[in-house]
């Protein structure tokens, strides 16, 4: 059985969460913090033989006119050397308001400003992959 992994993938920095093994649940595990594109790819090449996985959700960022801007276009680059560098299946999930959703869910929970911004891209991963399991456990 494999695991699923779900990326919020920006310019900074690369949340990552893994499904369960029975692909139920989101875990957000690290958050990646770019140097250059050759660490960023051993980093999750890495996570990627640790957890086994197969199949990667990236959260695609859209408009809100659900138009493909720049950052949407960078992480379509992103996602396919990703792809083709580690023969993986790649699932792009919409993830207008995934940060919106997850700095709520920090807030609700009382966690502090500056914890926050270390765990924000975690937790955005995990809500795409989360999103991702829901709809295909439908």
């Amino acid at each position: 059985m494999e695991r699923i992994m779900g990326l919020d993938v920006g310019d900074k920095t690369i949340g990552v969460a893994v499904s369960d093994l029975l692909q139920i649940t989101a875990q957000g595990i690290t958050t990646i913090r770019r140097e250059s594109k050759e660490k960023d790819y051993k980093a999750l090449e890495i996570l990627i033989n640790e957890y086994n996985i197969k199949k990667v959700v990236v959260g695609l960022p859209k408009n809100m006119n659900g138009t493909l801007g720049p950052q949407g276009e960078k992480t379509i680059k992103f996602a396919e050397k990703l792809k083709n560098k580690y023969k993986l299946e790649i699932i792009y999930e919409d993830e207008r308001l995934t940060t919106q959703a997850a700095e709520k869910m920090l807030i609700s929970g009382d966690v502090r400003r500056d914890k926050r911004k270390t765990v924000i891209d975690k937790v955005a991963a995990t809500f795409i992959l989360q999103t991702y399991l829901d709809r295909k456990g439908r």
